[in-house]
């Protein structure tokens, strides 16, 4: 795709949506942090669901050591693997008291540092709760930047190096959120709504949908 083919694409999405934001329901960067490490492998829907009531009485590292292991499980049960993600959840909480004074680090090699952490839970919480135009690769970003030839790799890091390399500066800091929503709503993977597509004539996609 060439250069203004790619500000073109993200120009359109932001017209679509000028204040793209996640959702995963949160109410500081720890609750953010543990909500992203939750939702690997489950839907925001689902972890809403979990996280409501838990946020409700959780909201620091503290309270979570204070919470311990058992009663986090009963949260968080309905999400798939609740007793990894549990496990994980507590050690990150006393990792936080331990090596960061209680506060979530900016930093992507101490996010990840953390348990359950990888590199895009990473780059969401850098994003979304400290404003670091990071691009979060996830199935929806992968398969939309190989399906338009926006930014293609044979990983999710290639096409995170792809995105950082092709995404003009000022459509950075949201590239994430917009890129996300416009899979999970019209780049549908099975049967992607090609005819509500805004970006429909930039993309490359070959079994293009007509309607």
């Amino acid at each position: 795709m060439k250069k203004a083919d790619i500000d073109a694409f993200y120009r359109r999405l932001s017209e679509q949506n000028p204040d793209p934001q996640g959702e995963l329901n949160w109410h500081n960067p720890y609750t953010l942090l543990v909500a992203v490490v939750l939702s690997a492998q489950a839907t925001d829907v689902g972890v809403n669901k979990a996280t409501g009531p838990l946020f409700k009485v959780v909201d620091t590292p503290e309270q979570m050591i204070a919470l311990g292991e058992t009663k986090l499980r009963d949260y968080i049960k309905t999400i798939g693997l609740f007793n990894t993600k549990a496990k994980n959840v507590i050690g990150l909480s006393q990792r936080l008291i331990d090596e960061h004074a209680s506060q979530v680090p900016e930093d992507r090699d101490a996010l990840e540092a953390l348990p359950g952490v990888g590199r895009k839970t990473a780059n969401v919480v850098m994003n979304i709760a400290f404003g670091v135009p990071t691009i979060a690769v996830d199935t929806h970003i992968f398969r939309i930047s190989n399906r338009t030839g926006l930014a293609p790799g044979k990983t999710p890091l290639a096409v995170e190096k792809a995105l950082e390399k092709r995404t003009p500066e000022q459509w950075k800091l949201h590239a994430h959120h917009w890129l996300i929503l416009h899979g999970r709503y019209v780049c549908k993977a099975r049967k992607p709504l090609c005819g509500e597509c805004v970006v429909n004539d930039l993309c490359r996609y070959k079994a293009k949908e007509t309607a």
